[in-house]
């Protein structure tokens, strides 16, 4: 194979203008669930609120769950990596395998006796990275990448019980986002490709957010929740001449824009009380990805654009939980959450830095209640490992691959007012 064939071959596989979006939960870039109750039901809370991290799932959740706080923290620990075996080159792990996720949150009547009620909190939401070291796709040719971001979003909420059976809630989405990473591909010692937005750049975003809780008897509760599209700032990237290769040619020094929003999204959810002791409840969600995540671009001085291009699809979830009360301190809890990959194998190449290709996540959790005040809750999630292959023209490329698992255990502290 001739020298300017197997360049042409790597820029294709791997010169992939990787996403400033690591993927921090799974399903896409979004937590399956925020804090140690709702991981712990697999995401299904859209009408089963059980702690103040309901401002983020469903606003109106905070009139049901009794004027409280919530304070959590999760590691959350994923395995990654590409393997170019197939081609003559290596499989490589990324180094970075745990992450904190704090959270917090509260609820509360706006009076003593009040139908009206005000919370909110600041939830970590998504985010994450990946670091490879420089790997080996094909004889000569090498590629590294990194890539670090941290998403949080604040959710004050007001929320009102309209009459016994209805509940309605609103929040505004103030959102935050810092966005670094790097990637190259070189032949010996020269840079064929380079994409350094390495000096992290931060913005500000902001949405809005609307609930409800119906109960049609005193055994079924249905739910909705609508969170809009959260528009952010652009990111603001100053970078040396260089710092970006495009189709060979070096780009020029100046100010580099990225638009990053994160997507509209919505969920219907149903609990049902089987018996006094157990408690079974669903989701179904659907995230726009394919507004923010299937075309995009870094746009530079003199109209220059880079396109990107990730190729993310929308996403329907799928969850369910059932939680069984021991006694009145001791709840156990079990869940499942099930999203097809937001991509397929056309756009693999695109999200090596972004594998956010596992589908299944199965979790268990417990709470606690030690007095009238107190509470102590956890969660384990186990999201077994998936492996997504780039495709060209419908055919299977030749072992270019990028793999993903997860494991996640977090703790939460409440206390009830």
């Amino acid at each position: 194979m001739k020298k300017q064939n197997i360049i042409t071959k790597t820029t294709i596989y791997s010169v992939i203008l990787l996403l400033p979006v690591a993927i921090f939960a799974t399903d896409g870039y979004q937590l399956i669930g925020v804090g140690a109750y709702q991981k712990s039901l697999g995401g299904a809370v859209t009408a089963n609120p059980g702690s103040a991290m309901t401002s983020v799932s469903n606003p109106a959740g905070i009139t049901r769950i009794g004027p409280r706080v919530d304070f959590s923290m999760e590691a959350f620990m994923p395995k990654r990596d590409v393997d170019f075996s197939a081609m003559g080159g290596e499989k490589n792990n990324s180094n970075i395998n745990i992450y904190g996720v704090p959270a917090i949150g509260w609820a509360a009547p706006v009076s003593e006796g009040s139908n009206l009620f005000f919370g909110g909190g600041m939830y970590g939401t998504s985010g994450m990275g990946v670091d490879y070291t420089e790997t080996e796709m094909m004889p000569g040719i090498k590629w590294d990448g990194y890539s670090n971001l941290s998403f949080w979003q604040m959710a004050p909420v007001l929320a009102a019980k309209v009459n016994d059976k209805l509940s309605v809630g609103g929040a505004l989405n103030i959102d935050y986002q810092s966005v670094s990473f790097d990637m190259r591909v070189k032949q010996g010692d020269k840079i064929i490709e380079k994409f350094d937005l390495s000096r992290t750049n931060s913005s500000f975003g902001m949405g809005i957010g609307v609930g409800l809780l119906y109960d049609l008897n005193d055994k079924v509760t249905l739910g909705f929740n609508y969170k809009s599209k959260q528009n952010f700032a652009d990111l603001k990237y100053q970078l040396a001449k260089g710092d970006i290769t495009h189709k060979g040619a070096e780009l020029p020094a100046g100010e580099y824009l990225l638009d990053l929003d994160f997507p509209q999204q919505a969920a219907v959810g149903v609990s049902f009380k089987a018996t006094p002791k157990l408690k079974l409840s669903a989701d179904v969600k659907w995230i726009d990805w394919s507004s923010t995540m299937n075309k995009l671009s870094v746009r530079g001085p003199n109209g220059i654009e880079v396109p990107m291009d990730p190729g993310w699809e929308d996403q329907k979830i799928y969850a369910l939980g059932a939680s069984y009360a021991v006694n009145n301190k001791l709840n156990l809890r079990a869940g499942y959450n099930y999203a097809s990959a937001p991509f397929n194998g056309k756009s693999t190449s695109h999200n090596f830095l972004t594998p956010a290709v596992v589908e299944s996540h199965y979790t268990v959790g417990a709470d606690y209640r030690a007095n009238k005040h107190w509470d102590l809750g956890f969660h384990y999630m186990y999201a077994p490992k998936k492996t997504s292959t780039v495709v060209f023209d419908d055919k299977v490329a030749p072992g270019s691959s990028t793999s993903l698992g997860v494991n996640s255990f977090g703790i939460n502290v409440g206390y009830r007012f």
